[in-house]
């Protein structure tokens, strides 16, 4: 059994790491870390012109068609590059409920404009920073077609175009899901500081902002999950692309520098943090790679993959980042170093969707479902 992407995913590839090479070299996610700007602009464009936001939009709404396996790749790149653009919250997320949960008016009026990166769509779950709190304890209320409530942080909330918004109605117990367009009057958004301010998360307060619900109506906790385990995946490859690029830049700094007149990369505790960064992403690659198979067959396993994958790829990441730090020694404390970059988007990305906790549980949940 072949596991390996195909010729066509391999080529895609090369042209996406071709792409990001001229648009987004390592100095692109420092100019948004150091800058005003709260996204490369010139960069998401040049994404949306390669049709990338396009990929997992069917044809008759102006995308291409493909299936998640061109979605895994491209996230890959992404999370190599660093990329400081909103590609997860619009393409994982924002698209993905769209298709799932959208009404056909609502995919008529948005999907075109995703799929040409005119628009820029986020969701927006959680209540406060930290742990995120279950969907049932939302307290934002939709009456007579009026949102109020806060939510924050959302990701990418702050240059969004619209939200996809968890909110009560006085008829349902549970939340269901709300288009908003965030150019309304009774939207105010405030950006807020992260680890990582080459990705963009703001507060953002409703006060009776017009919102459509999305169908089916009623209580959305199945079609959170769902998309939720997709993204999680692309999520993955974005932690394991970011993990072997920091793995490369370690490797290459060991067999470069010298001290006590051999290449540091020759003393037994680097090799040894080199060997562990190795195990953890080959570790991670066989989850991703698991996760893609589930991701692309609409697989049963599906919520165990996306769980595995995550938590995998959490770790290899986060492990990957700190130990390319400490073999730059000195140097990779200072801020000219790009190591830096690594360990504050590994660390932003083990939050992302629920952080670590919230996939532990998913992954013993969905392992004893599989037993029972």
């Amino acid at each position: 059994m072949d596991f390996d992407f195909s010729d066509e995913q391999h080529e895609l590839r090369h042209q996406v790491r071709k792409l990001l090479a001229r648009w987004c070299p390592a100095s692109a996610p420092r100019e948004i870390l150091e800058g005003t700007e709260s996204y490369d602009r010139n960069l998401w464009r040049a994404v949306a012109e390669m049709g990338l936001t396009a990929i997992a939009i069917p044809e008759n709404y102006g995308g291409l068609g493909l299936a998640g396996l061109e979605l895994c790749v491209v996230a890959e790149e992404l999370g190599r590059a660093l990329a400081p653009i909103p590609f997860s919250s619009s393409v994982y997320l924002a698209t993905e409920f769209l298709l799932a949960a959208g009404s056909p008016e609502q995919k008529k009026g948005l999907l075109p404009r995703l799929a040409s990166g005119e628009a820029i769509g986020c969701l927006a779950l959680s209540e406060r920073s930290g742990v995120r709190r279950p969907a049932e304890q939302v307290t934002a209320k939709v009456s007579k077609g009026r949102l109020s409530g806060v939510k924050t942080p959302v990701a990418d909330g702050d240059v969004a175009t619209f939200a996809v918004v968890a909110a009560r109605t006085d008829s349902d117990d549970a939340p269901g899901l709300f288009l908003v367009d965030l150019s309304d009057p009774g939207v105010q958004r405030e950006t807020v500081r992260t680890i990582d301010p080459t990705r963009s998360h703001a507060r953002i307060t409703f006060r009776d902002a017009r919102a459509e619900p999305m169908a089916p109506p009623g209580p959305a906790s199945g079609i959170i999950d769902a998309v939720r385990d997709r993204a999680s995946i692309l999520i993955a490859f974005e932690q394991l692309g970011g993990a072997e690029r920091a793995l490369e830049m370690a490797r290459d700094y060991a067999l470069e520098r010298i001290a006590f007149g051999r290449q540091i990369g020759s003393f037994q505790s680097i090799k040894h943090m080199l060997a562990n960064m190795y195990v953890a992403t080959t570790l991670a690659r066989s989850n991703c790679y698991f996760g893609a198979w589930a991701l692309s067959s609409a697989a049963a396993e599906l919520p165990q993959a996306a769980a595995a994958a995550h938590l995998s790829a959490t770790e290899a990441f986060q492990l990957c980042s700190k130990n390319s730090i400490q073999i730059h020694g000195g140097a990779g404390f200072t801020w000219k170093s790009d190591c830096g970059l690594f360990y504050r988007r590994a660390n932003l990305l083990a939050l992302s969707l629920g952080g670590p906790r919230h996939w532990q549980r998913r992954l013993v949940d969905s392992l004893r479902s599989a037993a029972a």
